[in-house]
């Protein structure tokens, strides 16, 4: 079993490599936390519940020898919804398109089914090579982290996938974040960069902004409505008549919910909770697009959404 704890010199890579990154793991597992350390900058949304990640989101890392570009997909899970099953399409064509996989698994939690069912998935894939990623090591102790690295290494030889490395990271606390991209850029091909230096995403603003409202939205709310909120910017707009210096945007979104009864959460007393949203994710936009926002936040009803074919399309699934 090859851990990797440090990074040994090697004589340096003249030529420049670019390449997809694709990190998998059941939901809440790490992943867009990771994608974000990784990047330097907030560009997939995180939460505490799981399945908060709906579009793909992909995170440019630019390296002198490489661009390291990260697609961070929807945790699979066994689908109960229409929105389930075309989540895990999206996972599925995704990783048999990227030059590497980093399987996510947390140090905290036992390997269990949800773990096995993707690592069942993954052996199946065989031109990209695997890396384990084990995330969240800032939560246990040397002891319980050896024991989680064993298990993982067992776990590769008894579904026959062979562990291109294992890697324990923590995002947040960013231990061994840089040496896990020293680790992921010799397995990308050889070539010039895809993106523009300075570009973070390939994601559209409106895409963003409407994520970033929804990780507001979803705040505090986890038990009551986990996978009920869709947020869709209708309108972004400069204000007329603001002098050049003094710019202000206009932004229109909806945020969707399933049934009359979710609207008073979302709104709160007096509208409290939702203006409260509306100040959280306002900050965030304006440190996403760096000129000042004013927002304007409407809450609608789409009935049965997640299962509806014509709504998912209307909310852009």
């Amino acid at each position: 079993m090859s851990v990797r704890t440090q990074f040994s010199e090697e004589p340096a890579e003249a030529r420049h490599r670019a390449g997809f990154a694709c990190f998998v793991g059941r939901p809440n597992a790490g992943k867009s936390t990771l994608t974000n350390a990784l990047v330097g900058q907030k560009v997939a949304i995180t939460a505490d519940q799981p399945q908060t990640t709906r579009h793909t989101v992909r995170g440019i890392v630019h390296r002198p020898d490489a661009q390291l570009i990260l697609v961070d997909t929807p945790g699979l899970h066994k689908p109960r919804t229409l929105l389930g099953e075309r989540l895990n399409d999206v996972v599925r064509t995704t990783w048999a398109e990227v030059d590497v996989i980093g399987f996510c698994l947390p140090a905290n939690e036992k390997i269990g089914p949800g773990d096995r069912f993707i690592a069942k998935e993954l052996g199946a894939i065989k031109k990209s090579p695997k890396v384990a990623i084990v995330t969240k090591t800032d939560l246990v102790d040397s002891k319980a982290l050896a024991e989680q690295l064993i298990a993982i290494d067992q776990l590769g030889k008894e579904l026959g996938i062979e562990w291109a490395e294992i890697v324990p990271v923590s995002a947040t606390a960013n231990k061994q974040v840089d040496l896990l991209a020293d680790l992921l850029v010799p397995m990308l091909p050889e070539g010039p960069p895809l993106y523009p230096e300075g570009d973070l995403t390939d994601e559209p603003e409106q895409v963003m902004i409407a994520e970033l409202i929804r990780e507001a939205a979803l705040e505090g709310v986890r038990d009551e409505l986990p996978h009920s909120i869709a947020v869709v910017v209708e309108e972004m707009l400069p204000r007329e008549d603001r002098p050049a210096d003094k710019p202000l945007l206009d932004i229109h979104a909806f945020v969707y919910i399933e049934r009359p009864s979710q609207k008073g959460i979302i709104i709160g007393p007096k509208g409290k909770r939702l203006k409260d949203v509306g100040i959280k994710s306002r900050k965030q936009i304006e440190a996403l697009l760096g000129t000042p926002v004013f927002l304007d936040l409407h809450v609608k009803v789409a009935k049965d959404w997640q299962r509806d074919p014509k709504q998912l399309r209307k909310l852009g699934f």
